[in-house]
C-alpha cells in the first residue's frame, strides 16, 4: 500500500477517485522521496489514517461515498496534527471556507500543477516543530496563558485544545500584545514567507481560534478574563488584553 521514495521521514495519505490525477499525483510524490498510500474512497482514508501513522492528507472533496468537507472533519477530530490540503474541482468561496472551518489547512484548485503542490507541501512542512519541545516559560495576558515550547494553550483552569496553525497564529500574537500586526507579516510567520496561497485562510483560523477561545471561557466554572483578538480592517490583527469588568 505504501509506496516510499529516497526519504520516508513524511508520509502522505492521498484520497483521490480519479485515477488519471491520483497516478500522476502519487508518481510526483513518489519521485520527490515522499511515502505515498492512494486510497480511492473517504470510509477507506479514514481507516487507513488510523491504522498509520500519517504527516499530509492530500483529500479530494468529490468522493463516490461520501463528501470530502465531511473526510475532512473526521481526520481532523481523529489525528489533531496531520497537515490536510484538499484538492478539489470547487471553485466557489463556500465551498473553500467550508473545507478550511472543516478542519483543513490549505486548498488547491483542479487542475493544478505537481510543481505548485510541491511548493504548498514545503511550506506547510517548514512550519512544523522539529520535534517535541521541553515546556517553557508561560506567556500570560488575563486569564490565558500560552506555553510556546511545549504548544500548550491554557485559559483559567482549562486547557484549550487547538489546531496547529491556531495554535501559531496565537503565538505571534501573544508575543507582541497591544501591537498591530500585519496580515503580509501574520502569513510570514505562520505559513510561509514565500506564500503565494489564499489570505482567506488566515480569516478563517482566526475566526475558529477566536471561536476556541469563546467556547473555553463560556465553559469555564468561573469567570475569565479573555483577551480579545481585534481586526484591523485594511492592516491585520492585534491581540488586546482584557477589558477590566466595568468596562473602562
Amino acid at each position: 500500500m505504501w509506496t516510499t521514495g529516497a526519504r520516508d521521514e513524511v508520509s502522505v495519505l492521498l484520497i483521490e477517485d480519479d485515477e488519471v490525477i491520483g497516478r500522476h499525483v502519487e508518481a510526483g510524490l513518489r519521485s520527490h522521496g515522499y511515502a505515498v498510500a492512494w486510497i480511492r474512497t473517504g470510509g477507506s482514508g479514514l481507516a487507513e489514517a488510523d491504522r498509520n501513522p500519517v504527516d499530509v492528507v492530500l483529500l479530494d472533496l468529490g468522493l463516490p461515498d461520501m463528501d470530502g468537507i465531511d473526510v475532512a472533519r473526521q481526520l481532523r477530530n481523529a489525528h489533531p496534527d496531520v497537515l490536510i490540503l484538499i484538492l478539489t474541482a470547487r471553485s466557489e468561496e463556500i465551498d473553500v471556507i467550508a473545507g478550511l472551518d472543516a478542519g483543513a489547512d490549505d486548498y488547491l484548485v483542479k487542475p493544478f500543477s505537481l510543481t505548485v503542490l510541491l511548493a504548498r507541501l514545503r511550506a506547510h512542512l517548514r512550519r512544523r516543530p522539529a520535534a517535541a519541545p521541553e515546556p517553557g516559560e508561560l506567556i500570560r495576558i488575563g486569564d490565558l496563558a500560552v506555553d510556546i515550547a511545549a504548544r500548550r494553550c491554557r485559559l483559567g483552569d482549562r486547557e484549550v485544545e487547538l489546531r496547529p496553525k491556531e495554535f501559531e497564529l496565537l503565538a505571534v500574537l501573544i508575543q507582541r500584545p497591544g501591537e498591530a500586526v500585519s496580515r503580509e507579516a501574520l502569513m510570514a510567520e505562520v505559513w510561509d514567507e514565500n506564500w503565494f496561497g489564499p489570505t482567506k485562510t488566515l480569516d478563517v483560523t482566526m475566526s475558529s481560534l477566536r471561536r476556541r477561545l469563546q467556547a473555553a471561557a463560556a465553559e469555564a466554572h468561573v469567570p475569565v478574563a479573555l483577551p480579545a483578538l481585534t481586526t484591523l480592517r485594511g492592516h491585520g490583527y492585534r491581540l488586546d488584553p482584557p477589558k477590566p469588568p466595568d468596562g473602562g
